[in-house]
């Protein structure tokens, strides 16, 4: 039986996730870290150079405009952390379901008109599991990470779920988690309802930085 974008919601709710084992294989793995990479809403910490560019509001940030064109730029196997790709066309093809129906988000960054840089993931009750990250542009990505976590933080989210530990990611407070604490913390996330809209489009960089540090 083919893979359908219910299944791909359910393995998020039993903590796994799917993985292909390259861009032009038709082999797709779910995957089930023994420690786990989340980002602590309450403590996420933001770089002063980072707050700096986010405060003066160099990119534009939009929020689900062009999800398949983000998806598609972290398809690509030169990127951040990687240098090759886990996202398949089916994988492509199963996000932009769940996108559809209002389940998965991307937040972008542009410049002059330009997609530059973003992140999507998927989001289900008071959880959001960020699935991959492109960066056209010095801090494009950063950005659109930070812009994220104020929208979960104002929305209502108990968990970012990061998938992995790097040292891209570990900046901003990222924890290592053994992975019956992360059911733990998916369970109760699973419970509550997020809300990925209560923050409205186009905030400022300052807006998004007291968001969160309001919760530090």
């Amino acid at each position: 039986m083919p893979f359908t974008a219910d299944d791909l919601i359910a393995c998020y709710r039993h903590g796994v996730f799917p993985m292909a084992e390259g861009r032009d294989s038709d082999v797709m793995s779910l995957v089930d870290p023994h420690l786990r990479g989340v980002f602590p809403l309450d403590r996420f910490h933001v770089p002063k150079r980072l707050a700096r560019t986010v405060r003066q509001d160099r990119f534009e940030v939009r929020v689900d405009t062009a999800f398949a064109a983000v998806v598609a730029e972290c398809a690509e196997p030169e990127g951040e952390d990687r240098d090759d790709t886990w996202i398949n066309p089916e994988i492509e093809r199963l996000y932009g379901e769940l996108h559809a129906r209002g389940q998965a988000h991307s937040v972008e960054t542009w410049r002059d008109g330009d997609l530059v840089g973003g992140l999507y993931g998927v989001s289900i009750g008071a959880a959001f599991f960020g699935e991959s990250m492109f960066s056209r542009e010095t801090d494009a990505s950063k950005v659109a990470l930070v812009h994220l976590v104020a929208r979960l933080i104002v929305g209502g989210y108990r968990l970012l779920d990061a998938q992995f530990h790097t040292d891209h990611l570990a900046q901003f407070g990222l924890e290592e988690i053994p992975r019956a604490a992360y059911q733990a913390r998916l369970a109760g996330a699973l419970t509550g309802a997020g809300v990925f809209g209560a923050l409205a489009a186009g905030v400022t960089g300052s807006v998004v930085l007291q968001a969160i540090s309001q919760t530090s």
